[in-house]
């Protein structure tokens, strides 16, 4: 992360409350009025021993552990308990500073306000009892992205309610319009985390202007800044990152590449990418780390998880204090429908970012060994 100056710092904040802009379909402004996000608590971490003078971050794909949606047919595990969907891999997501991951839906024990539409065996609502927050802190995750396609699900009451849940589990996250970013302090380290989609609601990952503005602010105020989006088009088709605008039933799910790289001109550290429901290629731009896609990571019931789409990456990234690229290492987890992630001694998902990588960004200069290492080419 770059360095400033006080008075940039002072300039980027001033900037940030000051400027005016309209708001339409793609367009939202920073809200800060409402966020009540900005919180500075210190979480026990169990530092990584191999590399304690670097700093571990963890990402991973759609979370999703079960929905009340509809009443019937059945889509919650069993014993309505997510705990066993986690427990193959927690010892992983417990074992870095800070562990990242995408909420694919909403908390809620209320499902009355589910948006309507037609067959409720057709209909996608992803709405997970509230008790289903404790899974995600016990299984190790720090902060979630909330801006995605599903956080709308109970409408304006789903997203109220669902910031209400992890406020009350002290769980740090971001993504809507009302929350666009939080500031937070782990072990010493400020991280400033910010998530976009392009979806009503969110902090649109369409709108450059307002997302260069929040990254820069973080920067100014945060030792790393962890940026999160929640776009491209979705399915086996689209595993590869084409460098232009994507679009997915009619929706512009953002150029994912030009955002990744202006939010780490504007201060970002990591990019953490999620939304196609497949793995995509891996980045480095600036000696910073950019995914494009983690995949399905934990997603019971409802999601195709047949060929390409059960697999999925547990990212960790080390970086130093200054947020500046070292070294990632890949996990490779696969699911099967019902199951909870597990470890795939296939390593089919680094094979998938292997094969991706070399064929979408053929000019990066990167190693990825065939045991999960990821380093810059000497």
């Amino acid at each position: 992360m770059i360095k400033k100056y006080l008075y940039i710092s002072i300039v980027a904040v001033s900037m940030l409350f000051s400027c005016q802009s309209s708001v339409g379909q793609n367009e939202q402004t920073v809200n800060t009025k409402n966020d009540t996000t900005v919180l500075a608590i210190n979480k026990k971490s169990k530092p990584d021993s191999l590399q304690n003078k670097l700093i571990s971050i963890i990402g991973v794909g759609d979370i999703m552990l079960g929905t009340n949606y509809p009443a019937s047919p059945n889509y919650l595990p069993p014993n309505k308990n997510c705990k066993p969907l986690l427990k193959n891999v927690s010892p992983i997501l417990q074992g870095a500073d800070l562990t990242f991951g995408n909420c694919e839906g909403v908390f809620s024990d209320n499902i009355k306000y589910a948006r309507s539409c037609g067959n409720s065996k057709n209909c996608y609502r992803f709405s997970m009892p509230e008790k289903f927050a404790n899974c995600f802190v016990e299984a190790g995750f720090d902060v979630l992205s909330i801006g995605n396609n599903h956080v709308g699900d109970l409408g304006e009451y789903g997203r109220k309610n669902t910031v209400k849940v992890l406020t009350d589990k002290r769980m740090h996250f971001a993504g809507l319009s009302t929350h666009p970013y939080t500031i937070f302090e782990k072990d010493g380290i400020k991280y400033g985390f910010t998530a976009f989609a392009p979806n009503q609601g969110t902090n649109r990952i369409t709108n450059l202007k307002n997302a260069k503005k929040i990254v820069a602010m973080l920067d100014s105020l945060s030792d790393i800044v962890i940026v999160s989006f929640h776009g491209g088009a979705e399915g086996s088709k689209y595993q590869h990152v084409t460098r232009k605008t994507e679009t997915f039933l009619g929706q512009n799910r953002g150029n994912v590449y030009e955002f990744a790289h202006l939010v780490i001109d504007a201060g970002a550290d990591i990019v953490f990418g999620h939304g196609p429901h497949v793995t995509r290629a891996i980045d480095i731009y600036k000696n910073r780390f950019i995914t494009y896609s983690m995949g399905n990571f934990a997603t019971y019931k409802r999601f195709n998880l047949s060929g390409a789409n059960g697999l999925a990456p547990i990212i960790k990234v080390f970086v130093d204090k200054q947020g500046v690229f070292h070294e990632a290492k890949v996990y490779s987890v696969n699911q099967y429908d019902g199951k909870g992630p597990t470890l795939d001694p296939q390593n089919r998902a680094l094979k998938k970012i292997q094969q991706l990588t070399k064929a979408d960004f053929p000019e990066l200069k990167v190693d990825i060994s065939n045991d999960g290492l990821i380093k810059i080419a000497k």
